[in-house]
C-alpha cells in the first residue's frame, strides 16, 4: 500500500528531494553564486515533471486514505502550474541578476510554492487542503519581500502574511464547522453527508471556506492586498503571483465545491456568483485611474478572476472545462506581458509607469505590436485567444441558465478593454517625448513574441488544451 501511495505522488515527491538537495548544495557552496545554475535546473525539472504528468498512465488514483488525490483534473492543474512556473523563473533570470537580487532562496522558494500548488490541486481532505496551502502560502509570504533593502517590496510581504494570515483564519474556522457538521474531513465523506441533508452550519462553513480561498485568487472583495503587494513585490514575483497560484487556488475552490459539496449546487453555486459579479466589476472599474502597470495588471487580475469564477458558478461539467480553459489561456497571456514589463527601463533603471510608453511603436514597433496582441487578447478582442476564453465562460453561464451573469461579464468586459487599449494608445499615438526602452533578455524576448503568436495560431485548436480539459472536468464532476 505504501508503495502504490508514493508512486501516486512521486512528481512531488521529485520535486520535495530536489529542493532539499538544492538548499543544501547552495548553502554549503557558493551561495548566490550558484542562483543561475539552481534557476535554470528548477526550471527544467519543473518542465520535465509538467512533461511526464501530461504523459503518465491515465485514470484516477488515491493515495494515504484519500488525502491525496490523482485524476486527470488534478493533472491538467499540475501541468499549467508547472510550464507556467518554469516560464516565469526563466524569464525572471537577467531582471533578477541585473537588479542585485540573485539570491539562491529565489528559485527554491518558488518551487516550495509549487510543491503546495501541486498538493492543493490533489486534495482530498481538508487536511491535505490547509497542508498545500499554507506550504505555497508561506514560501510566498517570504519571496514577496524578497528585496530585503526595498520598502515597498517589504511592505509589501508584510501585508500579504497579515491578510494571508486573516484568510486562513476564515478557512480554517469554516473547514471547523464543516467538520463539526459532517463528521469528517474527507471530501467523500462529506459528499455522502450533504446528500441527506444540509445543517445551517455546514453551509455557513463552507461559506467562511469560500471567503477564506476567494483572498487567494484576489477576488473582490478579498482582494484588498492585490495591488499593494502587485506593486511592492520585485516584477518578478508579481509575475509568479499572477500565473501559477492563481491556478492553484482556483483549481482547489473546483475541488473542493464539486468533490465536496456536488450535490448542493444551487447553494454555492450563488456564492460563487456572487464574487464573479463583484469580482468583474471591481477589477475592471479600479483599473481605469491606474497609472502604474504593475498596479493595472493587480487589477486586471482581480477582473480575470470574475470571469473565471463565472465557469465554476454555473455548476456544470461544461463550466469546470470552460474554467480551465480560461485559466489556461490566462496565465499564458500574463508570461508574456510580464516578460515584457520586466524589460521596461529608463536610466538604466526599472519603470512601470503607463505614461512612459509614449511612441514606443515607434522605437521598438515589433515589441510594440506584440504588446498589442497581448492587449487585445486580455481584452477579449476576437479573434485574439483571449476572446475564446471568455466565450467559454460566458457560454458556461448561459447553459446553466444564468444569462444575467454573462450579460454582466459582457459589460464588465467592455469597461475593461478602456485600460487595456490604453496602453496601446500610448505606444501608437501617445505624445512623442523621452520614454521607456525595453530591454530584454534572449528568453524575455522569446516569451513575449511566443506568446503573441500563440494567441494568433492557437485559435486554431487551441493546441490540444480542449479535450485534456474535457476530460480533467468529466474527471472531477463525474
Amino acid at each position: 500500500m505504501l508503495t502504490q501511495d508514493l508512486h501516486t505522488v512521486l512528481p512531488e515527491l521529485v520535486l520535495a528531494i530536489y529542493t532539499m538537495a538544492a538548499l543544501m548544495f547552495a548553502v554549503y557552496t557558493g551561495k548566490d553564486s550558484v542562483t543561475s545554475a539552481l534557476t535554470w535546473a528548477t526550471a527544467g525539472l519543473m518542465a520535465a515533471l509538467a512533461l511526464w504528468i501530461g504523459a503518465g498512465e491515465a485514470g484516477s488514483h488515491t493515495a494515504f486514505g484519500g488525502l491525496f488525490v490523482d485524476d486527470a483534473f488534478a493533472r491538467f492543474a499540475k501541468v499549467t502550474i508547472l510550464l507556467s512556473a518554469a516560464a516565469v523563473l526563466v524569464i525572471s533570470q537577467d531582471f533578477m541578476a541585473r537588479r542585485g537580487l540573485a539570491r539562491f532562496e529565489y528559485p527554491i522558494l518558488l518551487a516550495l510554492a509549487t510543491i503546495g500548488m501541486m498538493a492543493m490541486v490533489s486534495a482530498g481532505d481538508l487536511m491535505s487542503l490547509y497542508m498545500g496551502l499554507e506550504l505555497q502560502s508561506l514560501a510566498l509570504y517570504v519571496v514577496a519581500s524578497i528585496q530585503r533593502d526595498s520598502a515597498k517590496s517589504t511592505e509589501a510581504g508584510l501585508k500579504y502574511f497579515v491578510l494571508g494570515a486573516l484568510s486562513s483564519g476564515l478557512l480554517l474556522y469554516g473547514a471547523s464547522l464543516v467538520y463539526g457538521y459532517a463528521g469528517t474531513t474527507g471530501f467523500a465523506g462529506i459528499l455522502t453527508t450533504v446528500q441527506h441533508g444540509v445543517p445551517v452550519g455546514l453551509l455557513i462553513g463552507l461559506v467562511f471556506m469560500l471567503s477564506g480561498l476567494a483572498f487567494k485568487i484576489s477576488a473582490a472583495p478579498f482582494h484588498m492586498w492585490t495591488p499593494d503587494v502587485y506593486e511592492g513585490a520585485p516584477t518578478p514575483v508579481t509575475a509568479f503571483f499572477a500565473t501559477a497560484p492563481k491556478v492553484a487556488a482556483m483549481a482547489l475552490i473546483a475541488r473542493l465545491v464539486e468533490g465536496a459539496f456536488g450535490g448542493i449546487t444551487p447553494q454555492w453555486s450563488q456564492v460563487l456568483a456572487a464574487l464573479s459579479v463583484v469580482s468583474m466589476f471591481v477589477g475592471a472599474i479600479a483599473a481605469i485611474g491606474q497609472r502604474d502597470i504593475k498596479r493595472l495588471m493587480a487589477y486586471s487580475s482581480i477582473a480575470h478572476m470574475g470571469f473565471a469564477l463565472m465557469g465554476l458558478a454555473a455548476g456544470t461539467a461544461f463550466g469546470v472545462q470552460a474554467m480551465l480553459i480560461y485559466m489556461a489561456i490566462y496565465v499564458t497571456m500574463n508570461v508574456g506581458t510580464f516578460a515584457f514589463v520586466m524589460s521596461l527601463e529608463m536610466g538604466g533603471k526599472p519603470v512601470t509607469d503607463i505614461g512612459l510608453l509614449n511612441q514606443f511603436s515607434k522605437r521598438e514597433p515589433l515589441k510594440a505590436l506584440a504588446v498589442l496582441v497581448l492587449m487585445f487578447s486580455l481584452a477579449g478582442v476576437p479573434p485574439m485567444l483571449g476572446f475564446f476564453g471568455k466565450f467559454y465562460v460566458l457560454k458556461a453561464a448561459v447553459d446553466a441558465g444564468m444569462s444575467w451573469l454573462a450579460v454582466a461579464g459582457v459589460v464588465a468586459s467592455v469597461i475593461g478593454a478602456f485600460y487595456y487599449l490604453r496602453i496601446v494608445f500610448y505606444m501608437y499615438f501617445g505624445a512623442d517625448q523621452e520614454g521607456a526602452e525595453s530591454r530584454m533578455a534572449p528568453a524575455q524576448w522569446v516569451a513575449l513574441m511566443g506568446v503573441a503568436v500563440i494567441m494568433l495560431a492557437a485559435i486554431v485548436n487551441f493546441f490540444g488544451i480542449e479535450p485534456a480539459a474535457v476530460a480533467a472536468a468529466a474527471s472531477l464532476v463525474g
